[in-house]
């Protein structure tokens, strides 16, 4: 049996997972934690991937190994391939103003046209400004500027540091894939370039791709961009942490273990749910994502969807909601309950929660771009103020939020007639009967599984054999329709008027 790994550098943790390539059958798995924040030093996540990869068993059998990470997050580094700071996150929202800023200059038509989206504070350029604007000395000593998994395949090569990596800081072996550069800013799925005109914009000082030095030589380098199912080279042995336990063995024995191009998170999971046009994806994590793959570019000039790359030589716009199961776990704590306890209570309480509607702006909100504001309840009334209304409202407005988000895509003219719910939290049975109230599609329940980490071994198995797998996906639970208009259309008041009557 031929085993290959995938990896998911989440935003709270790393999942390493090991599969059978024929048939996509879980073998084993790991899992190691990460820090909380919306900015942390890529050292953890290097750390985490070590832990995993100990707590899945080691590589030691494993044939290709391919990252899918967390997208948008900025890492920075020197000639000497070191981090020159703890890279900020997408869930960090200190960089609004610069991504103003930045749609101030170019236009927001223009900027949507040249890379599929807008500029948000959510996007890697826009962090790439702020530290232009609030840390100047940084922003002159950066040589380098890569993302999650694209920093974690680099180390993983034996490329890093000087003095701590067996390879060295060679930065012109960075390389990431499509669907992660389409997430920067500066990069253009219709071209399939980057637009060096755009990071020149947001650091100040004019980029190249690595690889690409003609006459650029002191520019920042940018990873390479490579193929779908492309393999980044193998792993280095010395970067693994069951070295002296097999993985030697499997290295000989099979030319060493491949490494794959690896994906962002999302393009990741869609890879690995092997969805098809018509295929709508509702991810409900740290952060909200609503999906499809599509054939040609989309151009939303509004912002609300992102017309990112996937990771099989499409497309897939993408609309993302900042808060998400966190807002389910802020409700319980407030209401002194565990999840199932909010799920017994929202279940208690009839759709539409009574009229009251919560507005889940925990953390400021991405779609629609308000990274200011706050969460908020509406609709209250003595009759109405009860535990069970007030959980269901959490359950019926984070799902709005996703809603408004499905929505958008449909008017780009992504088709959908089924929509795929994944998440840790879906498997909660008030936010499956209640997303069958608040989505008008037919709503499936995929088996529950680690989607990213998957997507990532999809890689792993394409860049060892060449071919593509065709994995089957498993349906958990198929919840009867039931679409109830009146809570969207309570939610999308409540929102006018905490808009101002906008």
């Amino acid at each position: 049996m031929t085993l290959v790994a995938g990896v998911d550098s989440s935003t709270q943790s790393c999942k390493v997972l090991i599969l059978d390539a024929d048939t996509g059958a879980p073998v084993r798995e790991g899992r190691a934690g990460h820090p909380d924040g919306t900015e942390v030093h890529p050292d953890h996540w290097w750390r985490a991937l070590s832990e995993a990869i100990d707590d899945a068993g080691g590589l030691g059998d494993v044939s290709a190994v391919s990252i899918a990470g967390q997208q948008h997050g900025m890492v920075l580094l020197d000639r000497e391939g070191s981090v020159l700071r703890p890279a900020l996150l997408w869930n960090d929202t200190r960089s609004a103003v610069a991504a103003a800023a930045l749609i101030d200059e170019v236009g927001a038509a223009d900027y949507a046209k040249r890379t599929g989206l807008v500029p948000v504070a959510s996007f890697t350029a826009t962090k790439v400004r702020w530290v232009r604007d609030h840390e100047p000395e940084i922003a002159a000593r950066v040589a380098a500027v890569a993302l999650p998994h694209d920093w974690l395949t680099w180390r993983l090569r034996g490329f890093g540091p000087s003095g701590s990596s067996p390879l060295g800081p060679d930065l012109e072996q960075l390389m990431t894939d499509r669907s992660d550069a389409s997430g920067t800013g500066y990069w253009s799925p219709e071209t399939g370039a980057y637009d060096l005109e755009l990071f020149h914009l947001a650091l100040g000082r004019p980029a190249r791709e690595a690889g690409d030095s003609a006459g650029l030589e002191d520019a920042v380098v940018l990873p390479r961009v490579l193929d779908p199912g492309a393999s980044a080279g193998h792993a280095h042995l010395a970067c693994l942490p069951t070295a002296g336990n097999g993985a030697a063995g499997a290295a000989s024995a099979s030319g060493g273990i491949a490494v794959g191009v690896g994906a962002g998170d999302n393009a990741g999971a869609a890879l690995g749910l092997g969805i098809s046009s018509g295929d709508v994806v509702v991810s409900v994590g740290t952060s909200g994502t609503v999906f499809a793959v599509a054939a040609d570019p989309c151009t939303d000039v509004t912002g609300t969807v992102a017309g990112f790359a996937d990771a099989g030589g499409g497309y897939l716009p993408i609309a993302v909601t900042l808060n998400a199961a966190r807002v389910l776990g802020s409700i319980a704590d407030v209401l002194d309950v565990d999840f199932d306890g909010l799920a017994r209570l929202a279940l208690e309480a009839d759709p539409g929660a009574g009229g009251v509607v919560l507005v889940p702006y925990f953390e400021g909100e991405r779609t629609p771009d308000l990274p200011d504001a706050k969460a908020s309840l509406h609709g209250l009334s003595i009759a109405s103020a009860t535990r069970g209304n007030i959980a269901r409202a959490a359950f019926e407005g984070m799902l709005c939020g996703l809603s408004g988000g499905m929505d958008a895509l449909r008017e780009l003219g992504v088709p959908a007639r089924r929509l795929l719910l994944i998440g840790g939290a879906v498997r909660n049975p008030a936010l499956q009967k209640i997303a069958a109230q608040v989505f008008d599609l037919p709503v499936v329940i995929p088996e529950p599984g680690e989607y990213v980490a998957r997507g990532a071994a999809v890689q792993a198995a394409w860049a060892l054999t060449g071919d593509r797998p065709q994995w089957k996906t498993a349906l958990e639970a198929t919840p009867a329709a039931d679409f109830r208009p009146v809570i969207g259309q309570q939610y999308r008041r409540a929102c006018f008027e905490l808009r101002g009557g906008r």
